[in-house]
This record gives structure tokens, sequence and C-alpha cells, in this order.
């Protein structure tokens, strides 16, 4: 298959490398090289979000090729008039290309359009999922909690081993742990600490001794942490 990607930044950039590894061919071009598209079977905008639009409006109306983008939370109204059109989002973070065209190869995507995207995420071994506009805004929303906001929370722990003559390093076994336990015990076997056992106590300890920018970040979790203990209390009840 001849695929042109526009979009040269890490999400491109990761699908260009997957694509030509099984063997497609494969034109990498920026959002302002849109006259060296070429011929290709699909046309993959892999630009920000409220680009789409733009660089699809940008392309000839008639053209014969699928216009596709690989956003999550957007659909195929975002692909203008164009006659073929589709979508293929993967749940996989793509830091760098090397990294991310690893992880394209089986990951779970989500899809719609036409049936040229489908064949495309196969040849990747992926696995395709179809979903409502209404559920796929939901899904990007979980997906960037699950990657984007962990990224967030390791943050915080950043700055609270730092505070503490410790560092970021020493934490990250545990929290190796924690997602181990996740993964094989569930969420709410996992969880452990204060907040699980209501140790009101130790929480107004931690409170105390965190920096002041750090505390409505920490009450935050906690709270979610209560809920998740008392979600687990009431199951054990039934």
């Amino acid at each position: 298959m001849i695929i042109t990607i526009v979009g040269a930044g890490r999400a491109g950039s990761s699908f260009a490398v997957a694509l030509r590894n099984v063997g497609h061919h494969v034109r990498l071009i920026h959002h302002d090289q849109l006259d060296q598209i070429g011929a290709p079977d699909v046309v993959l905008l892999a630009v920000p979000d409220d680009a789409i639009n733009e660089i699809a409006r940008s392309l000839p109306e008639r053209a014969p090729y699928v216009v596709a983008h690989v956003a999550g939370s957007r659909g195929l109204g975002e692909l203008a008039n164009h006659a073929r059109v589709g979508y293929l989002h993967p749940l996989a973070v793509l830091p760098n290309a090397e990294v991310g065209s690893t992880r394209l190869l089986g990951a779970l995507y989500s899809v719609g359009g036409d049936p040229l995207v489908e064949q495309i995420v196969a040849t990747l071994g992926g696995r395709s999922i179809h979903l409502s506009d209404d559920q796929r805004v939901l899904y990007h929303a979980t997906a960037s909690v699950t990657a984007n906001h962990l990224v967030a929370l390791l943050g915080h722990v950043a700055t609270l081993a730092d505070a503490a003559g410790l560092s970021l390093e020493d934490f990250l076994p545990l929290a190796v742990q924690s997602l181990s336990d996740v993964a094989t015990l569930g969420v709410q076997t996992a969880l452990t600490g204060p907040a699980s056992r209501a140790d009101m106590a130790t929480i107004d300890a931690h409170l105390a001794a965190l920096p002041e920018s750090e505390r409505a970040t920490y009450v935050a979790l906690a709270n979610a942490a209560f809920e998740l203990a008392e979600r687990r209390r009431v199951a054990s009840r039934v």
C-alpha cells in the first residue's frame, strides 16, 4: 500500500517507521508540503487535532485516496467532504519514532470509516475496535488519564521525593510493584496505604509534612483512594 503521512512529529514518525517495517511504501511530509502528497492509496493526517479539518480542506476534494487521521477523540466529520475517509487511533504511547514504531505493532486501535484503515491495522498486527462518537471521547479521556495523568502523578512523586532528600528513581520500584498488583490482583485488591484503612491520623501527618504546593494533589488522590476503598468494603459485604 502507498501511504503519505502528513505530520512529522512523534506520531507521524512512529507510523512512518512502523508502516515501512511491515512493507508499505511510505512518504512522510510536513503539513506545509501538501504539494508533495503524490499518488497514494491513503493520506494519513498525524497533525494536531485542531489542525485536522484545515489540512483536510486543503486537499483536493475529489481525490481518489482515503483521507484518514490518527486522533483519538475526533471523528469522520473532521475530514471535510472527502468521498473516502477514516480514522485509526492507537492505544499506545509514542514518545519517539524508535519506541513508538515498536508499540504500534500489535496495538489496540479505535477505527472507523473506510475499510482500508482496518487493513492498515491488520498489517500492523493490531486489533480494531469500533466506537460511537460519544464513546470515543470518553475512550480518549480514559487513555489520557492512563498515560498522561500517570506521568503527572509521577511528577508529583518526584517533587515529594526531592523535598525528602531522595529521588524519583528511589520510588519507581514501588510504582512498578503497584502496577503489577493492579494487573494481577485488580484495582481494589491492589489498594494499600492509609486511605485504604481510613487512617486519618497518618494522612494528617502527611499533609503537615508536604510542601504546600503539593497538598491539593495529595488530597485529591487520597479522596479517590477513599472512594475506591469504600467500593471495596461494599463489595465485600455483598
